[in-house]
């Protein structure tokens, strides 16, 4: 059984193993270093001073995803749009718990007073987009051959889910 909840301190060093999964084999993630769990740490603390949510997919003791949202930029007119983050560990993927991960998400901006949630998905990731979508997310922007990784240029594409409409 599946239970999403808070992220605490003490997932940290799972969900590190996720987030440099990604790093290490997918293009989800557009960063080429793992992380250390100091700068998880550090993120995580960041997280809970902004007030933006962290919440985890645990199976019996083992974080198998999770997800979170932060400023989309950091004007202050951006105050009221977040973008979203949703990871699950590589054994876990298909397996539906990026759509359990994800409605935490919407409602806790929704309570936040948020208006917009905007998802950057590399382009070729059919499975994410398809995820969003599902949500009601929408295609505003494709960005072409923005990111570099793995020998080969990336398309960028924003998806963006209006809240209060």
């Amino acid at each position: 059984m599946i239970n999403i909840r808070p992220a605490a301190e003490a997932d940290l060093p799972q969900m590190l193993e996720i987030y440099n999964e990604v790093i290490a084999n997918t293009t989800a993630g557009f960063q080429y270093d793992p992380h250390t769990l100091e700068s998880r740490r550090e993120w995580f603390q960041k997280k809970n001073e902004d007030r933006h949510p962290v919440f985890v997919a645990d199976e019996n003791g083992v974080i198998v995803g999770y997800s979170t949202f932060g400023a989309f930029r950091n004007w202050q007119a951006y105050q009221y749009s977040v973008e979203n983050s949703v990871y699950v560990k590589a054994d876990h993927r298909g397996k539906g718990i990026s759509k359990l991960l994800l409605q935490p998400l919407i409602d806790a901006a929704k309570q936040m007073g948020m208006h917009t949630i905007i998802a950057g998905i590399v382009a070729d990731n059919e499975v994410s987009l398809a995820l969003h979508k599902q949500f009601g997310f929408f295609e505003v922007a494709h960005f072409k051959e923005v990111g570099y990784k793995f020998g080969r240029w990336l398309d960028l594409k924003f998806l963006q889910l209006m809240l209060d409409r």
